[in-house]
């Protein structure tokens, strides 16, 4: 055996690895066995036939991906062992088959091996960070108020006039010489300005004839940036109706008139306000220490949360008959653009998780039980579920780890703060994430940040030692 090394930087290898022809024959051998040891002939006990018998059974795909998994079981550590390596036992290597081959028993393929992590903290006192304002000014509000509207808003079917901002209009468009023609709904005066404009004031059943320049991104394919002359019929309308912004209304929920509305809402607001600027500003609080601090970790860290993240999406994507491709084409992106996204969106939590960690450690902050049932309370709120359905949730799919992170990371956020020079100024517009829609903590409580895993496994491992 064969084994090239190859340093991508200080925690992270790459062995490749060509092993020898008695482990390439070995490790078909056994894959064959392990295949065929529950085949059943006539005659013969399981797995006990001839193998000129057993051969035409067994699948070639299966056979080489068997033996592909056998080879690396019984070779990857021999070849870190060669080079004297110590791997990060909580960060598994990823391996990348090269070659497999049975008629020359030749096989090739290489593994990134993940290092201990290194850290050594920058000096985190006196930081300078932007504050965002938190007041709720009346026009929030008033925004607040008219969006509940809008939820408990009902449909009507609109007979009787014409066409007005606002409608929901479905329309058939006819292209010239067409045998028929395609049915949209659309929001009017939300579709494009040409379509908008000829369909104001039009009556349930009425058709026009006009030549429509559709936007490159309208949402016929087909037609996306083509000029089309066609017959457009408004087949039906339906009016939103929004309920009479009044005392009734504020009673629908559960305040007692309107002006118990607006300071729950004002409330509502101010809490919200308040923690988005605290994430602002301790967001930039981490990554100035993660500038200033000498932190280094294997690749294998990240991009397995990557993978794992994205797998993830994927599943979720699938249960709603959404593919990923599909998904991210949704978002703007293409898979390509979409995965390193991730990447890069994970390597940035690793990184602020190891400083969260590390200041934790060094500072000797310790959690109280009202840390813990406050973070708790946050993030059933966040998932609009109480936190004794959260509490079970997480007691169901043992992930206890993660509400334990998420209320070390508040301390230590809290702490960084305490010690950083905040100066205050309007709050910055956020850019666009291009990360997926986080998911129900019934199932996995996902909102903490994506390293939690990785490094609740390394603390839990120094802690040890």
């Amino acid at each position: 055996m064969t084994v090239t090394r190859e340093d991508l930087n200080p925690c992270t290898v790459r062995l490749t690895i060509v092993p020898a022809s008695e482990q390439v024959k070995h490790s078909f051998d056994r894959a064959f066995r392990d295949l065929t040891k529950k085949v059943k002939l006539p005659g013969f006990r399981p797995g006990k036939a001839p193998r000129a018998m057993l051969e035409p059974l067994v699948n070639k795909e299966d056979l080489y991906e068997e033996a592909a998994r056998a080879l690396v079981m019984s070779t990857l550590n021999a070849a870190i062992k060669q080079e004297s390596l110590t791997p990060d036992p909580n960060t598994q290597p990823s391996v990348d088959v090269k070659s497999i081959d049975q008629d020359t028993l030749t096989a090739e393929y290489s593994a990134k091996i993940p290092l201990p992590p290194r850290v050594e903290l920058g000096d985190y006192t006196g930081l300078s960070v932007v504050h965002a304002p938190s007041e709720v000014t009346p026009e929030e509000v008033d925004l607040q108020i008219e969006e509940m509207r809008r939820r408990r808003s009902v449909r009507e079917t609109v007979t009787s006039r014409e066409v007005r901002a606002t409608d929901i209009a479905v329309l058939n468009i006819k292209p010239d010489g067409a045998t028929e023609g395609k049915t949209f709904m659309v929001i009017v005066g939300k579709s494009f300005p040409q379509l908008d404009e000829l369909i104001l004031g039009m009556q349930v059943e009425e058709i026009k004839h006009a030549e429509l320049t559709f936007p490159a991104d309208f949402s016929d394919k087909e037609w996306a940036g083509t000029t089309v002359t066609a017959t457009v019929a408004v087949s039906s309308l339906t009016e939103v109706k929004l309920p009479d912004l009044d005392d009734a209304f504020a009673a629908s929920l559960q305040t007692e008139n309107l002006e118990d509305l607006r300071e729950r809402v004002t409330s509502g607001l101010q809490i919200v306000k308040e923690e988005a600027a605290f994430e602002m500003a301790t967001d930039q609080l981490l990554d100035t220490m993660v500038t200033k601090s000498t932190i280094e970790v294997s690749d294998n860290m990240w991009e397995n949360l990557a993978d794992r993240r994205i797998s993830e999406t994927a599943q979720e994507q699938a249960k709603n008959g959404i593919s990923l491709e599909q998904y991210t084409r949704d978002q703007g992106m293409t898979i390509e653009e979409f995965v390193e996204a991730w990447r890069v969106r994970a390597k940035t939590e690793i990184l602020r998780a190891f400083v969260i960690q590390n200041v934790y450690a060094k500072e000797k902050l310790n959690l109280t039980n009202g840390d813990v049932q406050q973070e708790l309370a946050r993030m059933a709120g966040e998932n609009n579920i109480s936190p004794e359905e959260l509490y079970r949730a997480l007691e169901r799919n043992g992930d206890f780890q993660e509400l334990q992170f998420r209320a070390i990371q508040r301390k230590v956020r809290q702490f960084l703060l305490s010690q950083a020079d905040v100066r205050e100024t309007e709050a910055p517009a956020e850019e666009a994430t291009p990360a997926p829609k986080k998911k129900s903590s019934k199932k996995k409580a996902e909102d903490a940040p994506a390293a939690e895993e990785a490094v609740a496994e390394t603390t839990e491992t120094e802690a040890a030692e």
